[in-house]
């Protein structure tokens, strides 16, 4: 083979190394193998597995179809036991070489050679001082080298980066001798190979692995900015729903001890809802949860307000079956009535109503609270989400949790109160495959 068409084969064969990184990293259980350094047995088979399939596509295509460029199987294996260790760079590399055994040829030798060459990786990473080392391994070996002998990079990168480089070496003398004697496939079809031959198969191998190393690197630190960035809404959010949780708490205990004085019997009742009530946000703390389970948080609620203002209070709920199926951030609703009951209702020496209405419309659900109290001047209405905690608290945690997707106003209602409006995406449980809008699959 002239070294024009085996340097075209070879850079064939680095192409086809990087496209086979990319989908290694496809399948979902990838994503949970590839983020965590330390992994169960069962995680490592997971890995082999993976591994062993994808980078052994390679070599069955080259028997199948006579595709040269296609054989990649030192490399996969290789890269496999650097990432993986011992066991999976092993394991994936007797994977890799079932194909060998397929052909007329019966390369027998490829079985330990791809063996080997695995546990070799998993060597080399057991070698590194610093688990980072074998990600942050560059092909371009001669800037590295460069680099680490003017102390630009650590000590234990730059001599794992050296094993690295003489392992590929190593490996490849070890392929060309077994190739001579006809026991794996031979790159250069028993024709005896210069020196510039034998250094393009030596820097294929080294750009290969290194090349592989990136893209997974890359990918990796991608997931590893994103679960970041889920982990900053997490925490956000379970702030804003800490600081609600008293607010409430403070507000009802009020209201407990000026019944104390004045009605004994309405502050045990009221000690009592409370308590329900508290052992409902202490036994779960889901950000989303069903309507229908966010009502029964109202109604314990709304019958402390109810001992508290007795028939002055009235309440009534206009709510769709398939609506209280949907899914609704928890302690959403809690603020916008004790707003109505507070501001509306409390004030009003006649009393009134508190509507509780909820529908799907197009894909979206529609929540209202309303009530027929005193009203807020419409030119208060834009300030009123600046003024105390709860309301403010509701859109925030709503733009948390859906971005720009979602509307929350308030608008005066005919004859007076105020009407409430929050409308977001339908969400189900994950089991009914309904999708939900990423930002908010995030935290749920």
């Amino acid at each position: 083979m002239a070294d024009t068409d085996l340097l075209v084969t070879l850079l064939v064969k680095v192409a086809i190394l990087a496209s086979m990184a990319s989908i290694a990293l496809r399948p979902n259980f990838a994503k949970r193998l590839f983020l965590r350094e330390r992994r169960t047995i069962w995680q490592r088979f997971e890995l082999a597995v993976l591994f062993g399939v994808v980078f052994a596509s390679g070599p069955l295509v080259r028997m199948a179809l006579g595709y040269r460029a296609a054989e990649v199987g030192v490399e996969g294996a290789l890269v496999s036991g650097l990432v993986g260790g011992f066991v999976p760079g092993a394991v994936a590399g007797a994977l890799i070489s079932v194909p060998a055994f397929a052909g007329p040829a019966f390369e027998w030798g490829t079985l330990p050679l791809l063996v080997g060459v695995g546990a070799l990786g998993g060597l080399l990473r057991k070698m590194a001082r610093d688990p980072e080392d074998v990600w942050r391994f560059s092909p371009f070996f001669l800037f590295s080298l460069l680099a680490w002998t003017r102390g630009r990079i650590p000590n234990s990168e730059g001599v794992f980066n050296s094993l690295l480089l003489l392992a590929c070496a190593m490996v490849e003398a070890i392929r060309y001798e077994l190739a001579r004697r006809g026991l794996v496939f031979d790159l250069h079809e028993g024709a005896e190979p210069g020196l510039a031959a034998l250094l393009l198969g030596y820097l294929a191998t080294l750009v290969g692995a290194g090349l592989t190393l990136k893209v997974w690197n890359n990918t990796r630190n991608e997931w590893k900015i994103e679960n970041q960035q889920r982990l900053l809404v997490e925490a956000r959010l379970m702030n804003l729903t800490r600081q609600m949780n008293p607010h409430f708490l403070f507000n009802t205990l009020n209201s407990v001890a000026a019944l104390i004085r004045t009605d004994p019997d309405q502050a045990r009742s009221v000690v009592y809802r409370l308590s329900t009530i508290l052992r409902r946000l202490l036994r779960k703390q889901d950000a989303f949860v069903a309507l229908s389970e966010e009502l029964a948080f109202i109604d314990d609620y709304l019958q402390i307000e109810q001992v508290r203002h007795g028939p002055k209070l009235q309440v009534r709920r206009e709510v769709d079956e398939k609506a209280a199926a949907a899914r609704i951030p928890s302690m959403i609703l809690q603020p916008i009535v004790e707003n109505c009951i507070k501001h509306g209702i409390g004030p009003k020496l006649e009393g009134g109503t508190v509507v509780l209405r909820a529908e799907l419309r197009g894909g979206r659900l529609q929540v209202e609270v309303e009530d027929d109290g005193v009203g807020i001047p419409v030119d208060d209405l834009p300030s009123v989400f600046r003024k105390g905690i709860g309301l403010s608290n509701v859109r925030e945690r709503l733009t948390v949790l859906f971005g720009t997707d979602f509307q929350f106003v308030l608008e005066p209602r005919q004859g007076g109160g105020v009407r409430a409006r929050v409308q977001i995406p339908e969400l189900r449980e994950r089991a009914a495959g309904t999708a939900a809008p990423e930002r908010a699959r995030a935290v749920a």
